[in-house]
């Protein structure tokens, strides 16, 4: 396979791999305090927060860049705030690649992380308060530590997503070799080139090595979950 790819196709793996670890670490802290809100709290808005969490699910990719294009991009609102004022452009960026990674990924992280969050005891929660532990104490000595194995799973599922993510990423920041090329649209690149089927061929093996590996990780951490709490 490493006989398969050159220099340009190693670049979009790179680049892949920095994109999806950058998307999940932004992204992480948020997916946990959605998915509590959303499995712990009663609130006016809670099913609208939910709908809007799970919108890039069921939205066309293109849909979702478009919409980052607009709204982040250099005559966006929020893009030119950011460029005027901190000289953070993310428009035909790989940081801008990164953001529409984690806005398509978010729902998966924020899933698996409410349904560990709904797994653990609230009796546990409770009996932990009474003792006069703060809420934040008492998620991070009882509630985290409980839900660790979820998030993890939450955030491999959002990894894997993010490795494999098209439709958005090439919308907002394009597909510039070196820059924003993943590998979703280096393979899309190569298919329009006679020949370059070699290329394409290491490119998906490389695609499928990634995802499946990061499938069989989440699945592991899901079971350990499972037996963590119980079921």
């Amino acid at each position: 396979m490493m006989d398969l790819l050159g220099l340009s196709e190693w670049a979009a793996i790179m680049l892949s791999l920095r994109v999806a670890v950058v998307a999940v670490i932004c992204a992480l802290p948020l997916a946990i305090g959605v998915a509590y809100l959303l499995a712990r709290k009663r609130f006016f808005g809670r099913q609208l927060l939910n709908g809007i969490v799970h919108l890039p699910l069921v939205l066309p990719p293109v849909v979702t860049g478009y919409l980052l294009l607009v709204t982040f991009g250099k005559q966006g609102p929020i893009g030119s705030f950011l460029e005027q004022v901190f000289g953070i452009s993310l428009g035909f960026r790989w940081t801008g690649a990164a953001l529409a990674a984690a806005v398509m990924a978010f729902p998966l992280m924020v899933r698996a992380i409410r349904l560990g969050i709904e797994a653990v005891d609230p009796g546990l929660e409770d009996a932990a308060a009474t003792l006069g532990a703060s809420r934040t104490r008492v998620f991070m000595t009882v509630t985290l530590p409980l839900i660790l194995p979820s998030i993890l799973a939450g955030a491999v599922l959002g990894f894997a997503k993010a490795l494999g993510e098209f439709g958005a990423t090439i919308t907002f920041v394009a597909a510039i070799p070196g820059q924003t090329q993943t590998i979703p649209s280096a393979i899309y690149g190569l298919l329009q080139v006679p020949g370059s089927e070699p290329a394409v061929v290491g490119l998906v093996t490389v695609a499928i090595i990634l995802a499946m590996g990061a499938l069989l990780i989440s699945e592991w951490l899901s079971h350990r979950m499972a037996r963590r709490v119980g079921r």
